[in-house]
């Protein structure tokens, strides 16, 4: 009987010693995952849409990001929306997409890149004669988030010179880091060229040409994404986003929005 109790309580030891052993190697650990989950972080933009109506988690605060004149919305209660679309190429879908920003009187932002510039430059044209900011996306959109300040100003100094040749004034000072990729390294370099960065708070799977949205997926998502303060990101090769940009303006309207051009993003 003596040994039996004897060995429950070596056992009982066993399991003590074992716990705590675990939870310091635990908490040793723990840091070691967080601070790898920031480093990834830093290299590719994403949100998490956690609260219906609310902004998302963001891989960085809107402090963190200002001191790069940096931004991904505007920290407000104001039910205000900055309508973004990026543009890689065109494919028939742009020309609804501006008829209804037209119709609505809402001023976008439409980042494109060199291929844009040179295949579509009657659009490109359109979207500056009907007020729009046509900002930079970079000439051949690779990732930059590692190149050094000469590589880096020549993606964005070769597109600046194409669209001055196509629309005869300076292009805008309006920065969206292809791929969503950055560190803080480019985010200084760009802004050291003069500009602002543009990331997105609010955006859905548009881009995938092979598996385009319903309208009913479409509307469900950005309708219960919309925020205060949003800057929203839609690509304008999706052709879900051509058919439905002027009723779903009229939802986000009926729903108390207004829209803001990207000149008024509070930068203070």
């Amino acid at each position: 009987m003596q040994k039996i109790k004897l060995t429950s309580c070596l056992l009982v030891l066993v399991l003590f010693a074992g716990s705590f052993f675990l939870g310091r190697f635990a908490a040793q650990v723990a840091p070691a995952i967080s601070s790898a989950i920031h480093s990834d972080a830093e290299g590719n933009w994403g949100l998490s849409f956690q609260e219906e109506g609310k902004p998302p988690v963001a891989d960085a605060s809107c402090d963190e990001l200002k001191k790069y004149g940096a931004y991904y919305m505007e920290n407000t209660q104001e039910k205000v929306m900055y309508l973004t679309f990026d543009c890689g190429y065109e494919n028939g879908n742009t020309p609804a997409i501006l008829d209804a920003l037209k119709k609505h009187k809402v001023k976008a932002a439409f980042f494109v890149v060199g291929n844009y510039l040179s295949t579509s430059p009657d659009l490109v044209k359109r979207m500056v004669e009907e007020g729009h900011i046509v900002g930079n996306h970079s000439y051949h959109h690779p990732d930059m988030s590692g190149m050094g300040k000469e590589e880096f100003a020549k993606e964005l100094g070769e597109l600046e010179t194409l669209y001055e040749q196509t629309v005869g004034s300076p292009m805008a000072k309006y920065y969206r880091p292809p791929q969503g990729k950055y560190s803080n390294n480019s985010l200084q370099i760009a802004k050291d060229m003069g500009y602002q960065t543009i990331f997105w708070s609010l955006a859905y799977v548009d881009w995938n040409q092979d598996s385009q949205p319903t309208h009913e997926e479409a509307f469900d998502k950005l309708l219960k994404r919309a925020h205060p303060g949003a800057v929203v990101l839609l690509h304008n090769t999706s052709k879900t986003n051509g058919e439905i940009l002027d009723e779903l303006l009229t939802k986000w309207e009926e729903m108390g929005y207004t829209f803001k051009s990207l000149e008024e993003l509070p930068t203070a």
